[in-house]
C-alpha cells in the first residue's frame, strides 16, 4: 500500500518528466527553425499527464504463447507527442513559428520551477513533521 507522500510524489515526478520532455522538444523545435521541411512538434500536457497516470486505457496486447514478448501501452512520453498545426506556410515547409515556441518554452520553464518549489515545499513540510518542530 502507498502511503499519501508516495502518491503525492508519484504524481510530481510524472509532472515533472513530462515537463522536462517538452522543454526538450520546444528546445528541438528553437534548434531546428532554420531546417527545411522541419514539423514543429509539442505535447498537450494534460492529455499526457493523465495518460501517464494511468487515466487513459492503455490497449494491452494478448499473447498466446509464453514465448511471447508481453505488449504494454507504448512509451507515454513518445505517445503524447504531436505535431503542432501550422499556423503561417513557410515556403521551405518549416512550421515553426518562433514567436510560439518562445512563448511556450518561457510558459513551460515556469510551470517546471513551480512545481519543483512545490516539491520542496512538501518534502519540507515532511521533514519538519517528522523532526516535531
Amino acid at each position: 500500500m502507498k502511503t499519501q507522500l508516495d502518491q503525492q510524489l508519484q504524481f510530481h515526478q510524472t509532472a515533472l518528466n513530462l515537463q522536462a520532455h517538452r522543454q526538450q522538444l520546444l528546445a528541438s523545435n528553437i534548434a531546428n527553425a532554420d531546417t527545411p521541411h522541419y514539423k514543429a512538434r509539442d505535447i498537450d500536457f494534460r492529455e499526457a499527464l493523465q495518460g501517464a497516470l494511468g487515466k487513459q486505457s492503455n490497449l494491452a496486447l494478448a499473447t498466446t504463447q509464453s514465448r511471447h514478448i508481453a505488449g504494454g501501452g507504448g512509451d507515454v512520453l513518445e505517445g503524447a507527442t504531436k505535431y503542432r498545426t501550422e499556423l503561417q506556410s513557410a515556403v521551405d515547409g518549416n512550421t515553426v513559428n518562433m514567436d510560439v515556441e518562445r512563448a511556450a518554452f518561457a510558459e513551460n520553464a515556469i510551470h517546471y520551477e513551480a512545481s519543483i518549489t512545490f516539491i520542496n515545499g512538501l518534502l519540507r513540510g515532511m521533514q519538519t513533521a517528522i523532526s516535531g518542530q
